[in-house]
């Protein structure tokens, strides 16, 4: 018990991991007919525990944003900064996107996934196709007609126009801002002891939630789709280290410390399978251990997690060749064209739509007129794959934003090399 107390939380947490995947793997194989693995154990304890943990992560992430970005766009200052800084994550979000799914296209055309595939595998499969909004409902929707139930629905969009709205309406206060202004820097230092003890109960957490997937999931439902699985976490590593450092080598950023440094957020992203979950963890990181100053963090990080979806257009890339491939159809350039520009443009499209991920494949297999119904032989690894580009989603967030925290001088280069593993 001692040595567990003298844990860090990532030691704490990777251990709970991996015990959870063993006995996950073991109740695969001897609870898959007993009522009570399926419903006690199952359906009754594990999923309790998740469930509780994964909601007081996003208990916390309405109030964490909101109150984080109204400081941080004050601590600004200057809206045309503001601006500067939108601009740059945008474009960088958008870049890394069109560089993933261009890379997933290119291994999973190299590797030929899913061809010889046997679609029976997977016909019990069923998938409910859900209709994407179109480009002029995503732009009206993106400002609330009403922030209460913008917050209450957890709409990251709207409430970071809001949030933005509101920061720098207080600068434009003048001596009565200042006073709103420290009233929210107070909520802010109560809102992180919120997550600190949020925290304290991850390792639980997400024992709870791995032992669940893997339980349910097991080992024999990557068989039929192996080409396809290998080729999707390959795209995922490839693109992570190769995309990401490389851009953080051009910034004279170290990226095995930038890893190390990201860590807990790979943790908790894995586990929850959720960008949005995570943001307390990855804001609570990049400040304390990589050094960028909140101003930043809490503007790049909650709008990356809404927008910026390099693992999910991954997917699509790999998913999209792998279904062609099974159907027979021939894919050429004008059509590997349409992806990559259909997948960039629809992960700011789809913004806050629930499966996310699925809704914008069925957009890209719309364009180069596959069929939609393919998406049912690839459902049976959804979720394990939903976890490992959930970990690329909140990397490729994090990478940009130290970026753009160095390019505006907003970043402690001494706390970045400090390497603190607490």
């Amino acid at each position: 018990m001692q040595q567990w107390r003298q844990l860090s939380l990532t030691g704490k947490i990777l251990i709970a991991m991996i015990i959870g995947v063993a006995v996950g793997i073991f109740l695969n194989q001897i609870g898959q007919h007993n009522n009570f693995v399926q419903s006690i154990i199952l359906g009754g304890v594990l999923e309790i525990m998740g469930a509780i943990f994964v909601a007081g992560l996003k208990m916390l992430v309405v109030p964490l944003v909101f109150v984080s970005l109204v400081g941080g766009v004050t601590a600004l200052g200057d809206v045309n900064k503001l601006g500067r800084i939108g601009g740059k994550a945008l474009g960088l979000y958008l870049l890394t996107t069109a560089i993933a799914i261009s890379l997933a296209l290119f291994l999973a055309h190299f590797i030929n996934a899913g061809q010889g595939f046997d679609a029976t595998h997977a016909v019990t499969n069923t998938f409910q196709n859900k209709p994407a909004p179109s480009f002029v409902e995503v732009l009206i929707g993106i400002v609330p007609s009403n922030p209460i139930s913008a917050m209450s629905e957890g709409s990251m969009l709207q409430i970071i126009i809001f949030a933005l709205l509101f920061g720098v309406s207080i600068s434009l206060a003048g001596e009565k801002g200042k006073h709103v202004l420290n009233f929210f820097n107070d909520l802010n230092e109560v809102i992180m002891k919120m997550v600190d003890i949020v925290m304290s109960l991850a390792p639980f957490g997400v024992f709870a939630l791995i032992t669940k997937t893997f339980a349910t999931q097991g080992i024999d439902v990557i068989l039929p789709l192996i080409s396809y699985f290998i080729t999707v976490v390959l795209a995922l590593f490839l693109h992570s280290v190769g995309t990401y450092g490389v851009f953080l080598k051009l910034a004279k950023l170290n990226p095995l410390t930038f890893f190390q440094n990201m860590r807990p957020v790979f943790l908790f992203a894995f586990s929850t399978a959720s960008s949005n979950a995570t943001i307390p963890v990855s804001l609570k990181t990049l400040e304390e251990k990589m050094g960028v100053d909140n101003a930043i963090a809490s503007f790049t990080v909650p709008l990356g997690a809404t927008i910026n979806m390099d693992g999910t257009a991954i997917m699509q890339g790999v998913a999209t060749v792998f279904i062609a491939n099974v159907y027979g159809v021939e894919l050429g350039l004008s059509a590997f064209l349409t992806i990559i520009l259909t997948a960039t443009l629809a992960s700011i499209g789809t913004a806050g739509v629930p499966g996310v991920g699925l809704v914008m494949l069925t957009m890209v297999l719309n364009q180069v007129g596959l069929p939609v119904e393919g998406i049912a032989l690839i459902i049976g690894v959804d979720r394990l794959l939903d976890m490992m580009r959930t970990v690329v989603n909140v990397t490729g967030d994090a990478m940009v934003t130290c970026l753009i925290a160095k390019g505006e001088n907003a970043f402690d280069q001494s706390v970045f090399d400090a390497r603190n593993s607490h």
